[in-house]
């Protein structure tokens, strides 16, 4: 390091320091990149900036990392710890002399490799980003462009604040050297690279440029697709061409979003305000992926669960703080209000009507709009359940979105296309009480000004949020494995519809929604509201929950649901403590200890909490309730009794587990309970521990209700031997709500038309309905007295008589 670079850079420090808040992504380099530090490591630059070393050396003093201004030592000589890759303009011209110093210091560090056969250095490639903001479509710059010192002297003025440190996976020099070779040439292709690597990096960040919206509407308006259509609904209404043009801009100017960087940056100062007020803190989960799928230039389709208004607030406010660019948002038209429309627009909201069937000139603009954001490189989101869940569960994904997603893919899009889908978990969801109300017949209220100040005057404390990233479906490898002919069906016009597409867009549709569920969080609410839902009287002592939580949590560390859900760090003890802190619980004190329990109204609305991670122990719950009604049984006896019921579990709760991988799991969760003391296994036979029953109950309750639904409709079955999908339906949601109104069952979705929908579908794949609406009685018989023997007596009495007075009011209609 040159004497004048040293003494430029103590003049910059003081005021570097003063004027710089710079953020890292990711914030833990070096457990997301797996960063070995006992190991050398060196920073590759995009460009040669004291200002930039001085931001770069802030944040990675901080995160463990070494200082890039201290010099690395090998074999006793010292080497610059950072490399540049390419020249900087100066105020009097180019300076070309940083990439030949930086390219013979390459060559020299690879060099080393040859004579050292342990060393391993380690390149960090790492980028400065000064402000976020995305350029113009008018502008023809580069993604990432130099800046000159009087530049750079402005940028660190007004974006000083905004200043975004991205640091990415290390790059092995010793894999280089072995596999590559170490003269010039590789030194130059790794600066090649590393200048494609920064460029793709800021477009992460910063997304592509944008246009104006009457550019974009005059690019629209002139596509073949509209242009037909526009002539078609001119002759077919014998109109003037002029004025469907109208219509068409109009339409237009309805959905279209229209994205302001400077909202967006106001918007985070606001919400990080909002999240630091109402929640304890935000919990993020496998982001690197999606980080790592935008740098490589996928185009990224976001598909969260919805749970509340907050979710696309906070999806994007997740995304700008891990490096990304907040996605386009497919908003319902219901939220085009004053004030809120014009804000979730400029915030990147797109608005869609809640149905457009038969309008063709609606359809073609939409479609031709969503292709147009796609063809930029713009990242989307939608909400494929279609509404907000008032449930708690995942909802059936409605398709249109996805096929119209598809359908772009088919106008020959030169990006591989990528799902990412979504779980947004809360310990308090703000809307929960609204749910239950318009369950029990209270219409929905309309969204208004009013509504959303009335929202915001009962802003509190409510926990913790939670965003977990599933795993990425990308739509390329799913369409070549599905229907390998997609790529004969080109279609520059978009609009046609090829025959595959619809059972392709079907089985998407629940892959995308089975990997939501697979990146489930679970939270100190959802497994008390589990435990405590379990209990016959909502009620269980202190120690009772404690060890019930202390039981979940073996269960879901020991026995891993997937890749992607998470499960708290926290003892079962600090949980229960958290969640009481929540003020949702009634908490009783007496000689013996605390008594934990729920009201009335808390029980209707926990059961939303705990729908959220059902599917979690959906398994294991089903294995508890076999044992409490068997005390002793076989193996071989579980895993049938496990293997019957696994289909209509899996299309319910969307379960991911294979049915090949159903064996081996239930002996793994088998021998979790017998580690846990509550069963003992000996050779192929299972008994419970007497002394020992009460976890094991509870978590055998937990999906009782579902058992007793499905007995509610194989008995309606058996006992007649043809069946229309609405009347059983009808009787079984008839039958559903007088069960719960007889045995105090509260939760929302017990009697919920959706699910005896979702089941009617299970029943005709797995055989006890045919095409016709034949039952197979036998069949159904069977499975019939599997489930009654899993159910409580008393329940079983009441759904056989329910079940005897619905056939015998059904004989007298048609005597009459």
């Amino acid at each position: 390091m040159s004497s004048g670079h040293a003494f430029s850079r103590s003049l910059l420090k003081q005021p570097v320091s003063l004027l710089v808040k710079g953020t890292t992504i990711p914030s833990n380099p070096i457990e997301d990149h797996q960063v070995d530090v006992s190991k050398p490591i060196v920073y590759a630059m995009p460009f040669r900036s004291n200002v930039d070393l001085l931001a770069l050396q802030q944040q990675v003093i901080k995160l463990g990392l070494p200082d890039p201004l201290t010099p690395l030592e090998i074999n006793g000589k010292q080497y610059p710890r950072y490399v540049f890759t390419s020249s900087r303009p100066t105020v009097v011209g180019n300076d070309n002399d940083v990439p030949v110093e930086s390219i013979h210091q390459f060559s020299e560090l690879l060099e080393l490799h040859k004579f050292d056969p342990e060393l391993d250095i380690q390149m960090m490639p790492a980028t400065v980003l000064w402000g976020r903001k995305p350029g113009k479509e008018s502008e023809q710059k580069p993604y990432l462009k130099p800046l000159n010192g009087p530049q750079k002297a402005k940028a660190v003025l007004f974006s000083g604040r905004d200043c975004l440190v991205r640091l990415s996976s290390v790059v092995s020099l010793r894999y280089m050297a072995d596999s590559h070779g170490t003269d010039h040439a590789i030194a130059h292709k790794l600066a090649r690279v590393a200048r494609i690597h920064f460029s793709r990096q800021k477009l992460a960040a910063s997304g592509p440029n944008l246009p104006s919206r009457q550019a974009l509407f005059n690019r629209l308006i002139k596509s073949k697709a509209i242009e037909k259509v526009i002539a078609d609904e001119a002759k077919a209404r014998n109109v003037d061409i002029s004025k469907v043009t109208k219509e068409a801009h109009d339409i237009m100017d309805e959905i279209a979003a229209d994205f302001s960087y400077s909202l967006v940056k106001k918007g985070d100062r606001i919400l990080g305000w909002l999240w630091n007020r109402i929640y304890h803190g935000l919990h993020i989960n496998n982001a690197t992926a999606v980080r790592k799928l935008a740098q490589d230039g996928h185009e990224i389709v976001y598909v969260p669960c919805h749970r509340s208004h907050m979710d696309y607030l906070l999806l994007s406010y997740v995304l700008y703080h891990e490096g990304m660019v907040p996605p386009h948002i497919a908003a319902g038209i219901n939220l085009n209000f004053f004030p809120a429309g014009p804000i979730f627009r400029r915030g990147g909201a797109f608005f869609i009507r809640r149905s457009f069937k038969g309008n063709k000139l609606y359809s073609t603009i939409f479609r031709e709009y969503l292709a147009e954001l796609f063809a930029k490189g713009y990242s989307v989101e939608y909400f494929s359940e279609g509404g907000r869940s008032r449930t708690g569960r995942l909802l059936n994904a409605k398709t249109g979105m996805l096929a119209m997603t598809i359908q772009a893919m088919l106008r020959g899009l030169n990006r591989p296309v990528t799902l990412v889908p979504v779980y947004i978990g809360y310990e308090h969801v703000m809307e929960v009480s609204t749910y239950a109300k318009e369950l029990r017949g209270k219409r929905k209220e309309k969204e208004n000004a009013g509504l959303v100040l009335r929202t915001i005057r009962k802003l509190r404390n409510f926990g913790l949020g939670y965003v977990n990233f599933g795993e990425p479906i990308p739509l390329n490898h799913y369409l070549n494995e599905h229907a390998p002919q997609w790529t004969q069906d080109i279609d520059p016009m978009g609009a046609s519809k090829p025959q595959w597409l619809t059972p392709v867009v079907n089985g998407l549709a629940n892959k995308m929604m089975t990997h939501i569920n697979d990146a489930a969080a679970a939270n100190a609410l959802t497994l008390c509201a589990t435990a405590l839902l379990a209990s016959r009287q909502r009620a269980l002592s202190r120690d009772s929950l404690i060890r019930q939580i202390d039981s979940y949590l073996s269960l879901l560390r020991n026995v891993p649901y997937s890749s992607t859900y998470t499960v708290p760090d926290q003892s079962a003890q600090e949980l229960v403590d958290h969640a009481i802190s929540l003020d949702k619980f009634v908490v009783e004190s007496d000689v013996m200890g605390d008594i934990i329990s729920l009201d009335r109204n808390q029980s209707i609305l926990m059961t939303y909490y705990r729908n959220n991670i059902i599917h979690l122990f959906a398994i294991p719950s089903l294995i508890a309730q076999i044992l409490i009604r068997e005390q002793s049984t076989t193996l071989e006896n579980i895993q049938q009794c496990v293997a019957k019921l696994f289909p209509f579990f899996k299309q319910e709760l969307f379960l991911g587990l294979d049915e090949t991988q159903l064996n081996e799991t239930v002996e793994a969760y088998l021998e979790e309970l017998a580690l846990q003391g509550i069963i003992a296994i000996d050779a192929e036979h299972v008994s419970i521990n007497q002394s020992n029953t009460q976890v094991l109950m509870l978590l055998g309750r937990t999906i009782s209700e579902t058992l007793q639904r499905y007995a509610i409709t194989l008995n309606l079955l058996a006992s007649s031997a043809e069946v229309g999908k609405a009347d059983l339906e009808k009787v079984s949601q008839d039958i559903a709500q007088r069960l719960g109104r007889l045995h105090g069952i509260n939760a929302p979705e017990f009697f919920d038309k959706g699910v005896f929908s979702s089941m009617f579908t299970t029943l005709k794949q797995q055989g006890y309905l045919d095409s016709d609406g034949q039952v197979d009685q036998e069949k159904s018989r069977h499975f019939a007295e599997l489930l009654y023997s899993l159910l409580d007596s008393q329940i079983r009495l009441t759904i056989q008589e329910s079940i005897c007075r619905a056939n015998s009011n059904e004989q007298d209609v048609d005597q009459v």
